[in-house]
């Protein structure tokens, strides 16, 4: 854990209600938003799109989401990018992160089965018309939506076969997009993929089991906004999510190598990842807790960011998940270690941690194997946002950059994802909806801190 410095605690302490503006960052500094692709494209079934595996999540059982809604048309983006793209031009956007779906451009999941001309005519299209309007895209190559095809094939990212797969798909996008395509992200926030698709079987493609979810003081997740309480029993919780996260990882060094050798010299981009982490304050002021929040990060963040920096996964992480954790060959070690320009980093919220001896008797599982509680109902850390994982704590994202920095000297660093959730009110009127006074805060506060960061 890092101790803040003497200059960090009187800006911590200083007062994040004033405004800041555009003005109070340097000129490098870039201003976006960002979507993904299953979320916001719509258009499921339109000009040869294959099916993903969030397609057959939303559709194929209902109550795995809990209002039974799919994004077969969703915000419509498919149809009407040229509307957005004018939009974030009159916001005064200097970015847009989108995800392109692998099944609108590889209906099968494979080159084998053949390239979507239709899928690829899209992306031209948005790319082009986002740098008509001087907006920079920053390219997504995979935002959970894997294509239905290669699960049904070998199980998708359970399978060694993805990395070959996912390489493929990469290139075809590096070819056909990558002269005006300057920032490529290969995976955004496998965490999450890995958490709520193969631990909490509450995201596609719902595996893992339900009930781990439901050990006490496991960590909070999106059991009750994305996904829901349908019982989920398939894989395994303690094995699978580390078997995925490995073939993932493997993934993405694979991509940025190929990417590296044959298309970056020639076309000067830049390609990273985007990693998700809360902020872990330990609960009490004592050394079993500071030790608790270092396994949360070790666990989450860094299961990622240490092999992308190290080559290698945490120790806290080998010596607590044993034989189940895969682990690199001296090969594979190298091709991860450093396989990055940048790191995108998510955030949102942050949570209090105390250490938790595992208990005998509990599924063996990624939820028991930090021996860490987690909590925020019992004790705030902050104003609680509609989700309940959410906790409002905007200090996190200043002391998260600066962790990052220190433990793992990142040296370039695009904040990704950062937002805030809030109940629907179906009473308020159009112009009373958009007095949006907490998101307004909320982003005030977080752009202050990480001002106060890069000071």
């Amino acid at each position: 854990m890092i101790s803040s410095s003497e200059v960090q605690r009187k800006l911590l302490a200083r007062n994040a209600s004033r405004t800041v503006n555009r003005h109070d960052f340097s000129e490098d500094f870039v201003f976006g938003t960002a979507t993904s692709a299953y979320q916001h494209e719509g258009a499921i079934a339109e000009d040869g799109r294959g099916p993903s595996i969030w397609d057959t999540f939303t559709l194929k059982t209902r109550g795995r989401v809990k209002d039974n809604s799919n994004a077969n048309v969703s915000v419509d983006t498919y149809h009407r990018y040229k509307e957005d793209v004018k939009l974030m031009k009159k916001i005064g956007l200097n970015a847009y992160r989108f995800s392109i779906s692998w099944s609108r451009v590889l209906p099968g999941g494979s080159l084998d089965a053949g390239v979507n001309k239709q899928g690829i005519k899209y992306y031209n299209n948005l790319i082009d018309t986002l740098l008509a309007h001087g907006i920079e895209p920053y390219v997504t190559l995979f935002h959970w939506d894997l294509p239905q095809a290669l699960e049904y094939e070998y199980g998708g990212f359970v399978s060694p076969q993805i990395i070959k797969d996912f390489c493929a798909f990469a290139s075809l996008c590096f070819w056909e997009f990558g002269d005006r395509v300057k920032h490529w992200i290969t995976l955004n926030d496998p965490w999450t993929f890995c958490f709520g698709g193969y631990v909490m079987g509450t995201m596609a493609p719902w595996r893992g089991s339900s009930s781990a979810g439901h050990v006490k003081g496991s960590i909070a997740f999106q059991r009750h906004t994305h996904g829901c309480a349908c019982i989920c029993h398939n894989g395994n919780p303690g094995t699978e999510p580390y078997l995925v996260a490995h073939n993932m990882l493997l993934a993405h060094a694979a991509a940025v190598d190929l990417y590296k050798e044959k298309f970056q010299q020639l076309q000067e981009g830049k390609i990273g990842i985007t990693l998700f982490s809360k902020w872990f304050e330990p609960l009490y002021d004592n050394e079993l807790d500071e030790e608790a929040a270092t396994r949360a990060f070790d666990f989450m963040l860094g299961w990622f960011l240490e092999p992308l920096t190290s080559g290698e996964y945490p120790e806290s992480m080998i010596k607590l998940v044993g034989s189940r954790l895969p682990l690199f060959s001296t090969k594979e070690s190298k091709l991860v270690k450093g396989s990055y320009d940048f790191l995108g980093l998510k955030y949102y919220t942050a949570t209090y941690v105390k250490s938790e001896s595992n208990s005998h008797g509990l599924e063996v599982s990624y939820t028991t194997d930090p021996q860490v509680t987690y909590t925020s109902k019992e004790v705030p850390i902050g104003p609680k946002a509609a989700s309940d994982w959410l906790y409002i704590y905007p200090q996190g994202i200043f002391k998260l950059l600066v962790y990052i920095k220190d433990v793992y000297n990142v040296p370039l660093i695009y904040i990704t994802e950062n937002g805030v959730d809030e109940m629907n009110n179906t009473s308020l009127t159009l112009s009373e909806s958009r007095v949006d006074d907490i998101r307004i805060k909320y982003h005030q506060d977080h752009l202050l801190y990480i001002r106060y960061a890069i000071m």
